[in-house]
């Protein structure tokens, strides 16, 4: 299996190529950088494995939520992709793969839960909360967006081993209700999404019969897009 996963979904541009189990990555934090730098990370990737574009299998990308204009970038650059090679795409949630990389960077034992959180911009986060089920995030409710005072974690599902927080809405720690606040045993801040967890969890997502024709590859902006545009100076 060989697929090519792309992120630029934050401030973080990131290119990995899943080549059977095996991933290779390359990743910068350039908030503006992202179209000048990812395309060259995908051919010094292909490059280095001696891979050509035909020689892929699929595609994945973060959809979202996240940066309205990094999140237009990498759909575009996997939907043509995706019509160019006749490849099928797996989406998956830039929220979720933060949650993975909290698990990974952080051990995460298997029962523990991960509340996510990124800064939407006007004073609000994008927000959700998974489980980690052998090794991988589980999603419990809905991803969604709102003012850190309104965020929450689910009473409904035992979480057996503790909260973790992670992405950069932790920055906002402070203006969490307090109920949240008590449970969350530490919070990582400084994580982003990156390609490499993005492969990671398109590879299970695509056999589980996640993947899309390109046309169907599209971002999840969470926030009405509409109500965004109205507002002057916004992405």
């Amino acid at each position: 299996m060989k697929l090519l996963a792309l992120d630029t979904s934050s401030e973080g541009c990131s290119a990995a190529l899943w080549l059977d189990g095996q991933i290779t990555e390359r990743f910068e934090l350039a908030p503006r950088g992202h179209t000048r730098l990812l395309m060259p990370m995908v051919r010094e990737l292909l490059a280095e494995q001696g891979l050509k574009p035909s020689d892929l299998n699929a595609l994945a990308f973060a959809r979202g939520p996240g940066s309205f204009t990094g999140l237009r970038i990498a759909t575009g650059v996997i939907q043509g992709l995706a019509w160019g090679l006749d490849l099928p795409v797996v989406p998956v949630s830039s929220l979720a793969v933060v949650a993975l990389n909290a698990i990974e960077e952080h051990q995460l034992s298997d029962g523990s839960g991960v509340a996510v959180a990124f800064d939407a911009r006007m004073s609000e986060v994008y927000w959700a909360t998974f489980t980690c089920r052998e090794g991988l995030p589980v999603l419990l409710g809905d991803e969604r967006v709102c003012h850190p005072d309104k965020v929450s974690l689910p009473d409904s599902v035992r979480i057996s081993d503790g909260w973790f927080g992670a992405g950069q809405g932790w920055k906002f720690r402070n203006d969490m209700p307090e109920a949240v606040e008590t449970r969350i045993s530490s919070a990582d801040s400084s994580l982003v999404p990156r390609a490499a967890h993005v492969a990671r969890l398109a590879i299970p997502g695509f056999h589980a019969g996640q993947a899309v024709p390109a046309e169907q590859a599209q971002p999840v902006y969470v926030r009405d897009e509409v109500t965004w545009k109205k507002l002057p100076g916004r992405e």
